[in-house]
């Protein structure tokens, strides 16, 4: 298998500091091949108390043409809520041209860099942060929320909203019932139910946080939708017209 040489870069000292431990520029190949060398690194044992969460983020990416020109522009959002009362108080915005092609299970290349100019923008430092796609629950058990979160050196959670990988039981039809999400004998993840009655999201551990407290913070973050509240917010962040 080829090896991808680690671009390794001083982390930026900003309010949130952020690990940068590889360029992002490589094709699929390289891609894959890295996301296999990252993969060991990752934690996704650590319980998280909840009770010592003040701030936690919630992370999106809206991509969509460009009316003039036609291409494909990445929008970043990074919305900072209290917890547990979930107002939101900042929203960190980056844009960029789109710079990798949409590949299943290499989204972390295609949002990863905006993200990176949104982190560097935070003027507060979340103790955990929501994205909106895969943690463990990943065919490389690299999702974009493991990705990010060795950057970050923070706790991460997957919050996905369609299925990627994986088989379970069916889910209860009750507020916090969940199925634990399997890929042959590994439990990568769970299906929760975060309102009765409504489609359920995939949930799975990021980095630096165990499944147990990622299903717990995701079922606290949320109120009367189907996402959690830090999503939600980012989504419609990202999802705004704005100039960077």
């Amino acid at each position: 298998m080829q090896t991808v040489p680690f671009c390794l870069i001083q982390p930026y000292e900003g309010v949130m500091k952020l690990h940068m431990p590889h360029d992002w520029s490589m094709t699929p190949r390289e891609a894959i091949a890295l996301q296999n060398q990252l993969a060991c690194l990752v934690i996704a044992d650590l319980p998280l108390m909840l009770d010592s969460v003040r701030l936690v983020a919630g992370v999106d990416v809206s991509v969509k043409p460009d009316p003039a020109t036609g291409q494909d522009i990445s929008r970043a959002a990074v919305a900072v809520l209290n917890f547990p009362g979930l107002e939101v108080l900042e929203v960190a915005r980056a844009a960029m041209p789109t710079p990798f092609p949409y590949i299943p299970g290499l989204l972390s290349f295609r949002e990863g860099p905006v993200l990176v100019q949104a982190f560097e923008k935070l003027q507060h430092t979340p103790d955990v942060f929501l994205f909106d796609g895969m943690g463990r629950a990943h065919p490389r058990r690299i999702g974009i929320a493991s990705h990010m979160g060795l950057w970050l050196d923070r706790p991460t959670v997957g919050c996905g909203k369609t299925h990627l990988l994986g088989t379970n039981a069916p889910v209860g039809s009750e507020a916090g019932s969940y199925s634990p999400l399997m890929d042959r004998d590994e439990i990568i993840g769970a299906v929760l139910r975060t309102r009765a009655h409504v489609k359920p999201v995939y949930i799975s551990a990021g980095h630096r946080i165990d499944l147990e407290s990622a299903l717990a913070l995701t079922m606290r973050c949320t109120t009367r939708y189907r996402l959690p509240e830090p999503i939600r917010a980012a989504h419609h962040a990202a999802g705004e017209h704005f100039l960077d």
